[in-house]
């Protein structure tokens, strides 16, 4: 399996996995074991592969199995829910250190493919995102709905990262998560 930048010849299997694991569109009976509220419009995924470099994929026999999604705040700035994250990011700490917009980056969503979870892809794709960014930032942060424990378990115990708080947004309760890129 290949852990790399995404280009645009992975939009399509990045768009796919996405859809089939978006909380709008999974099985329900999937639900449980992880889901995806994110959503991006193509011009925002190009974007992010583009511009921003900030797409992570795992990659076998040309399938994309796994994503994670890493950009600067103003990238993330056009959703109301990120607005949200900006105007009370300042409010949360990892270390003693106050998070802030220039100190920071968003990372996620992150979504693996059913059929690789539990093989420790999410790990290798996690830590090649995280390396990516530590030259742009110190720190990195995101966001985990509480009806999601497999992400929260995923990013406390398989990433390492710390809870600094939490915070509701239309009526759902999320964690604010971060670590530092300097591992």
């Amino acid at each position: 399996m290949d852990i790399k930048l995404a280009t645009l010849e992975h939009f399509d299997g990045i768009r796919a996995l996405l859809r089939k694991n978006h909380v709008d569109t999974i099985d329900p009976e999937l639900k449980k074991d992880g889901f995806v509220t994110t959503n991006l419009t193509d011009e925002q995924l190009t974007a992010l592969i583009v511009e921003e470099k900030g797409v992570t994929i795992a990659e076998e026999n040309g399938e994309v199995l796994a994503f994670a999604l890493a950009a600067g705040w103003d990238y993330w700035s056009a959703w109301p829910f990120f607005q949200y994250m900006i105007q009370h990011l300042e409010e949360y700490q990892l270390e003693g250190t106050t998070l802030t917009v220039e100190n920071s980056y968003q990372y996620g969503p992150v979504c693996v493919d059913h059929s690789v979870r539990g093989t420790g892809v999410f790990e290798k794709v996690f830590n090649f995102s995280l390396a990516t960014m530590k030259d742009r930032y110190p720190y990195m942060v995101t966001f985990v709905n509480q009806i999601n424990p497999r992400s929260y378990n995923a990013h406390s115990n398989k990433a390492k990262m710390s809870t600094s708080g939490t915070f509701s947004f239309n009526n759902n309760n999320y964690y604010l998560m971060a670590c530092t890129t300097k591992r």
